[in-house]
């Protein structure tokens, strides 16, 4: 059943937790189970050569469509508590500028792509042979990109106004899609990539179809043409907070750019297509602890608004303990499987043997990425936004970077693996410094028994 805004104040906040968290770690399995099966396939039916490819192009068709992850992670963070003080009107009018910023900016960044798209593909690290496949794979995606981050920003607000069921099917939805026309357009049709791309671009539209079916019947937002109407004091809070989910996009395309050219460097085209299974297996493996940050977001930013510091506190702790068990859970997995599940995606002999190691070692300090993404979540939810953006840029911008920069160096290809677990346990002390330090003083009770 549906959680209403309300109860977001009142229920108890493990059973709260759960209805948030179960819908959305669902909604990000099957979303990763796409991304998953649909590399798989690639990489079967294309080959090895195909999975570099798309290692190349989703960073940036993600970055793009990550604008409107970004306005709805921010947005959603004044919607929830907006409606938390009880403010209606602020919120609508958040959610339509909300709707304006995105259809505008990610339209301004895919015409930017689809002119300059060969100087973007070779930034990327489409060298050698992945530059075909890559072209082939990038125009029909990047034209369906506006839809991806519509999709995106109207999920984040499903789920602030507490309909994480709702959420999870607009996620399901391109799953089924993408994965059914992945089989009719490369394995039935030999579209190739071409077919690959085709069948993403109609999932991305198709779940379009279904959050603006959501927004007309379900929701409890309901625009007028007023609500679409620039405010620039909104506009600036949403900005400011959104600024912290598109830095971190940014940061991580910056990464991937980083990576694919390093890797090529010294590995080739089959040392990207190693990285592109190993991000592959780091989407989908994690799915429960990014849903458990997601469910976390509106519980923690509503009763924040409503300065319910107590059960902000429970928040964060129940959120940081369930994560941090299931990421052990699926350490030990990952572990224990690691080659069975590399031959899944690939009959390339080579890369079959040289990919387990790789992701042994990216997921090696997963135990404890709970109290990173927790912890930075927090100061989200909160509208703190430049604690959230140093917190959220930490593992990327300022540890992992640096790091395959400087180990490979030395370490060759073994340094750009052993950066990942590096970086992880860097950013993690540096959050929980972070963290404790609040929650000693924005959670602690006066003399007089009131919270500071």
């Amino acid at each position: 059943m549906a959680v209403t805004a309300d109860e977001l104040g009142t229920q108890d906040i493990k059973r709260l937790l759960i209805k948030q968290a179960v819908p959305s770690s669902i909604g990000i399995l099957f979303m990763s189970v796409n991304i998953l099966i649909d590399t798989i396939f690639v990489g079967q039916w294309i080959g090895s050569l195909a999975i570099a490819a798309v290692t190349v192009v989703l960073p940036i068709t993600f970055l793009i469509s990550s604008l409107g992850m970004a306005i709805g992670v921010g947005g959603g963070s004044v919607l929830s508590r907006a409606l938390g003080s009880n403010h209606k009107e602020k919120a609508l009018h958040t959610f339509g500028n909300q709707i304006m910023m995105t259809f505008l900016l990610s339209s301004i960044f895919v015409l930017i792509g689809v002119f300059f798209s060969d100087e973007m593909l070779l930034l990327f690290g489409a060298k050698g042979e992945i530059m075909k496949p890559a072209k082939d794979f990038f125009f029909p995606i990047i034209l369906s990109v506006p839809f991806l981050a519509l999709c995106m920003m109207g999920n984040n607000i499903i789920r602030a106004e507490g309909k994480a069921k709702f959420a999870m099917i607009a996620m399901i939805i391109p799953a089924f899609v993408n994965i059914a026309l992945d089989v009719l357009f490369i394995k039935v049709m030999n579209l190739g990539m071409f077919g690959s791309a085709m069948a993403s671009a109609i999932s991305y539209f198709m779940c379009f179809a279904f959050v603006l079916w959501f927004f007309i019947f379900k929701s409890e937002l309901k625009l007028k043409a007023r609500h679409f109407k620039f405010k620039i004091p909104i506009v600036k809070e949403i900005t400011e907070l959104s600024f912290v989910t598109f830095s971190r996009q940014g940061v991580v395309s910056i990464l991937a750019i980083i990576l694919n050219h390093t890797l090529y460097i010294y590995g080739g085209e089959q040392s990207i297509a190693i990285y592109g299974i190993v991000s592959r297996m780091l989407m989908f493996a994690l799915f429960p602890i990014l849903g458990i940050t997601q469910g976390f977001l509106p519980i923690a930013g509503f009763n924040y608004g409503a300065m319910n510091y107590e059960r902000v506190k429970e928040s964060v702790l129940l959120s940081i303990k369930y994560a941090a068990f299931l990421a052990t859970l699926i350490f030990i997995v990952i572990l224990i499987f690691a080659r069975p599940i590399v031959a899944i995606f690939t009959k390339d002999s080579l890369v079959i043997a040289q990919t387990p190691e790789a992701l042994r070692w990216v997921f090696a300090a997963s135990p404890i990425i709970s109290i990173q993404l927790i912890g930075a979540a927090y100061f989200q939810a909160a509208g703190k936004a430049k604690k959230a953006l140093l917190l959220t840029l930490s593992k990327q911008g300022f540890f992992l970077i640096p790091l395959v920069l400087i180990l490979p160096n030395f370490l060759g290809i073994f340094g750009v693996w052993i950066a990942f677990p590096i970086a992880d346990i860097l950013s993690t002390i540096l959050t929980g410094y972070f963290l404790k330090k609040e929650m000693n003083t924005k959670f602690t009770k006066t003399t007089d028994g009131s919270i500071l």
